[in-house]
């Protein structure tokens, strides 16, 4: 088998996207949406006039809200694209201007699940569609759950979200026999997941 090293990839610490500068030739905003936009860009690669069409994203946070039993906190709501209602971890756009994602994070928590958490720390950031969009979506772990000082209205497709606290083994094995097929979910509870186990093994 052939050394790793040999075919120039990085391993280790150093293993991690490349962040490229391209000439942009044109860029124009094709389809001006509710929430986001659709843009068209014409950018100089290996010599050539590439055209790509994205969604141009305002980018987001999603919360993995875990609880002492480490239980998980799930919420299903309707989703005209995939008309299904998935179930997903608490998320919500980067939309105010100049707020940071952490406090996002917070707002977002308990605008949707009516919960505020003690403790916050990032968990991972992903890209979700890197070949149609440049949305990222910054997640973070919360923990010491309490409830909110007041209850949020919700409405249209948030109106008759349904919650439910999960065994995070059992989020797991449901992304893993493809029950759950949420991007943001899959990312948080696997990664979740991975962390706890690294600090058990650290903690023996």
């Amino acid at each position: 088998m052939p050394d790793p090293g040999e075919t120039g990839v990085s391993r280790g610490a150093d293993l991690r996207d490349e962040p490229l500068d391209v000439e942009i030739v044109e860029s124009d905003v094709v389809f001006d949406g509710r929430v986001w936009d659709v843009r068209h860009d014409t950018f100089l690669y290996n010599g050539e006039r590439v055209a790509r069409d994205y969604v141009d994203h305002t980018g987001a946070v999603a919360i993995v809200a875990l609880d002492d039993e480490d239980r998980v906190l799930l919420l299903q709501q309707y989703r005209h694209p995939i008309r299904s209602r998935d179930w997903e971890i608490p998320a919500g756009l980067l939309d105010i201007a100049g707020e940071e994602p952490r406090e996002t994070a917070r707002r977002e928590l308990a605008e949707e699940t009516d919960l505020v958490a003690r403790d916050w720390s990032p968990l991972l950031s992903i890209h979700t569609t890197p070949g149609g969009s440049d949305e990222v979506v910054h997640i973070f772990l919360a923990r010491g759950l309490a409830d909110a000082p007041e209850v949020h209205a919700r409405e249209e497709e948030e109106a008759d979200i349904r919650l439910a606290w999960v065994p995070l083994d059992d989020a797991v094995d449901a992304v893993l026999a493809g029950r759950m097929r949420n991007g943001i979910l899959a990312s948080g509870v696997l990664a979740t997941a991975a962390l706890l186990r690294r600090d058990e093994r650290a903690s023996r």
